[in-house]
């Protein structure tokens, strides 16, 4: 049975490396899964179940970090935060309960065509998310960003990789939020959903424990300087690291599907 023991020094150093970069990326923008979940996925003796309940875990102990450092710096709106985040954990818990069902790689050409349309809407507004202007008002912003929830928080539990860049893209494309303050909601929704799918994992004995700690204190160093940096640097540089991350994104997808 696999276990912290049981892999090489090397091997846990490269997932705590790992783990330190996703938690930044997905502190800024989301999207660290794009480094955590394959580098998981490579141990020997890793099933893809383990490797995206492990993942949770340690994403979880990341969003909760940078989550906290984005409340009390950017100060999101709550009201749009709370009944998204709730929805989207439920979702997310949804998603984990579909996640051994579902073929490898049967995901993979949806996501990128996904991240295509995203990257290519981005680049053609270069004004997209620059400032704040709400395109709801009242419940009807409520329900869309609750259906939006539901919607990514279900395809974080079943497979993950881009959620935190497709919340940062719903919050900014079609709510009409900033780039930093998108990325701080972002945050809080994706701590629900990583936490509904953990239980979820946790409860099926999927979770490999000592690493996924391990990982997680990585993550979470991680996503606090991410968080802080974002915070600094404002949308603008939201904004790019946005675009690099769907891009390398594209690419891997891309690439799998090429060579599999």
């Amino acid at each position: 049975m696999l276990s912290l023991e049981s892999l090489s020094l090397l091997t846990i150093v490269l997932l705590v490396l790992a783990a330190f970069g996703a938690g930044w990326i997905d502190a800024v923008v989301g999207g660290g899964g794009l480094i955590q979940l394959p580098a998981l996925l490579l141990v020997p003796g890793m099933n893809p179940v383990q490797a995206l309940a492990t993942n949770k875990l340690a994403g979880a102990m990341g969003t909760a970090t940078s989550s906290a450092t984005y409340y009390r710096r950017v100060h999101p709106d709550l009201r749009t935060a709370a009944p998204m985040a709730l929805v989207a954990a439920v979702g997310a818990a949804g998603g984990a309960l579909c996640a051994a069902a579902v073929p490898d790689g049967v995901l993979t050409p949806v996501i990128l065509v996904a991240l295509v349309l995203v990257a290519a809407y981005t680049v053609l507004k270069p004004d997209l998310g620059g400032a704040t202007a709400l395109r709801f008002q009242g419940s009807r912003h409520t329900v869309v960003a609750t259906l939006t929830g539901a919607v990514i928080g279900f395809y974080d539990g079943i497979a993950g990789p881009g959620t935190g860049a497709f919340l940062v893209f719903a919050l900014v494309g079609l709510l009409g939020l900033a780039f930093l303050p998108a990325s701080a909601t972002a945050k809080i929704v994706n701590l629900a959903t990583n936490v509904g799918a953990l239980v979820v994992f946790a409860a099926h004995g999927s979770v490999l424990w000592p690493l996924g700690l391990v990982m997680g204190t990585a993550n979470l160093v991680g996503g606090y300087l991410g968080a802080r940096t974002a915070v600094s640097a404002g949308s603008r540089f939201v904004r790019t690291v946005f675009l690099v991350v769907v891009t390398v994104l594209i690419v891997r997808l891309g690439w799998q599907l090429l060579t599999r």
